[in-house]
């Protein structure tokens, strides 16, 4: 498991920074982060977290986690089993938030998800491109074999030699 924070979203102001926790692949906020990331009462981020569930938009054992977190209280260091909610969570609480930091919010996670999503399709138009290119290859090695096929038997060298070919042009696994 990877504990490691790492920042998510700064405010325009730059009054608030959230740090996040890491791990299984997705960030996880605890319910006092939320409320300083869309600057909003609890009791306003819970309800939302709970039409989430209650709408069954994203489902509560897939999403929530619990985390032990040691907390100071007083002079003594307690551990204490904190919930904390994953970015789907968090980006759909985000697109329900009313609030001037939850604009600022869905405009960063919109600008995040079109450069993703932009990036994503170059990488797979490019790997698309070179398919093709070795598609062609592979399609005129094999009108050559017809074509030589038509003309004349062929040796076993010959042949060996035309099946290398058609070897060379196939595409990387």
């Amino acid at each position: 498991m990877n504990n490691s924070e790492i920042q998510i979203f700064k405010a325009q102001d730059g009054t608030t920074e959230i740090q996040v926790k890491l791990e299984n692949d997705t960030v996880w906020l605890n319910l006092m982060q939320l409320t300083e990331l869309f600057q909003r009462d609890k009791s306003v981020i819970s309800r939302h977290i709970n039409n989430i569930f209650k709408e069954k938009e994203l489902n509560m054992e897939a999403t929530v986690a619990n985390f032990a977190t040691v907390q100071l209280e007083g002079d003594r260091e307690v551990e204490r089993n904190i919930e904390f909610f994953n970015l789907d969570v968090i980006i759909s609480v985000g697109y329900r938030i009313k609030s001037k930091r939850g604009t600022q919010f869905r405009i960063w996670a919109n600008k995040i998800l079109k450069d993703y999503l932009i990036q994503g399709f170059s990488i797979n138009e490019r790997r698309l491109l070179q398919q093709n290119e070795q598609l062609k290859q592979l399609q005129e090695s094999v009108k050559l074999l017809g074509n030589v096929l038509n003309y004349k038997e062929l040796s076993e060298d010959e042949s060996t030699g035309l099946l290398k070919i058609i070897g060379d042009c196939q595409p990387d696994q």
